[in-house]
């Protein structure tokens, strides 16, 4: 009998895009059921592809401003713009981006957030009263301090000189309130992490070391991100540094919830609720999801873990398809089935040609449904 399917990727990292694993899966699964009806709905929980997906979904115009990147290169800037809702979409990926940068060729001590600002300047002069920013994928690791210094705040020593760069906040002694900008009403940060600020769980041990923070930088750039977070809590009487999140992104969590008054929401959440996730999936026989890794940090929050314990709840059966598939009884129990390109090549082919073999993942995983898939 021909299935109705619900086709609902994350992006595969450094691959393919959500909308072309979606595409992708789709071709190959018609391969094998060319009978089946099929819907794409490519999925972002906060990091690359949530600007053009959320603001996709809610019928957001793209915009374009001039500011820069990480390293402060003359960058032009995408975001979304929905007139009747006064939403700004911001997609901080593709404005301090690590993908945006050459391999190996900044110190994140050499980078921040401040090319968000002038986006952010841009969508309040447009008339944005409401702000959703995804902020996965980051370079940074600046606790938002590029950012606020964007935004008009001050930061200076004991002697009044101004700080520039944040591998000078271990002098911070005084933070002042910008004195002209408007707030948005309402700021909503995606996010798939819950990591704080500092410590062992922090931004700086844990995702320092994959934009190229050495062992050597942790305790200086520890140091940094505490004194903003004392200094704050001292003049204004505000800490966020435990609040789950907030070491999100180099700590951009943090700096969105300090200086923008941002209230952090988990990415999928935000995904679900505009594209009217559970109505879709109430619709459908079967659901086919998947990223460039699946393994158990995948249901820790991730889209694709929380997207196949919403088809659980909902009692329809969800398929994982994986560029690299790490199985465990986890794995096993969240999905009925669950595939990966790597069972079928190589790692080094199947990062050369992705769109090809994730065809080939998903007719074969099309093949084995038509006799063996489990529905529910």
């Amino acid at each position: 009998m021909p299935l109705k399917v619900l086709i609902v990727p994350d992006k595969f990292k450094g691959t393919l895009t959500a909308g072309a694993a979606a595409q992708a899966i789709a071709t190959g699964w018609r391969k094998a059921r060319g009978g089946d009806s099929l819907k794409l709905l490519p999925m972002s929980d906060g990091g690359d592809g949530f600007g053009e997906i959320i603001g996709g979904l809610i019928g957001g115009k793209v915009q374009f401003t001039k500011t820069v990147d990480a390293a402060h290169r003359p960058h032009r800037a995408r975001w979304w713009w929905h007139a009747p809702s006064k939403t700004a979409i911001i997609e901080s990926a593709t404005v301090i981006g690590l993908a945006m940068l050459p391999p190996g060729r900044f110190h994140p001590f050499e980078l921040d957030t401040f090319g968000l600002a002038a986006v952010m300047r841009a969508a309040t002069a447009k008339g944005a009263r409401r702000c959703v920013i995804g902020i996965g994928g980051s370079a940074t690791n600046d606790g938002g301090f590029g950012l606020a210094r964007g935004l008009g705040w001050e930061f200076s020593d004991d002697e009044g000189k101004a700080l520039e760069r944040w591998t000078d906040l271990s002098r911070l002694a005084h933070i002042r309130r910008p004195r002209r900008f408007r707030w948005f009403d309402e700021t909503l940060v995606a996010m798939d992490v819950g990591n704080p600020l500092l410590g062992v769980r922090g931004a700086t041990r844990v995702y320092g070391p994959q934009k190229g923070i050495r062992p050597e930088d942790v305790k200086p750039a520890e140091a940094c991100l505490r004194r903003m977070a004392q200094v704050m809590k001292k003049e204004f009487g505000c800490d966020f540094s435990c609040q789950p999140g907030s070491g999100a992104a180099g700590g951009l969590g943090f700096g969105l919830m300090t200086f923008l008054g941002a209230q952090p929401t988990p990415g999928f959440d935000l995904f679900a609720r505009y594209a009217a996730l559970d109505e879709k999936l109430k619709s459908v026989d079967l659901v086919l999801t998947g990223e460039g890794a699946i393994d158990d940090s995948t249901l820790m929050g991730k889209g694709v873990g929380q997207l196949a314990a919403r088809c659980r709840e909902l009692k329809v059966s969800c398929v994982g398809l994986a560029g690299m598939l790490g199985r465990s009884a986890q794995v096993n129990r969240a999905f009925v089935w669950a595939y990966g390109l790597t069972d079928l090549t190589s790692v080094e082919q199947a990062k050369s040609r992705p769109e090809f073999w994730l065809q080939q993942l998903a007719e074969h995983a099309a093949a084995k449904t038509a006799d063996e898939l489990p529905l529910q």
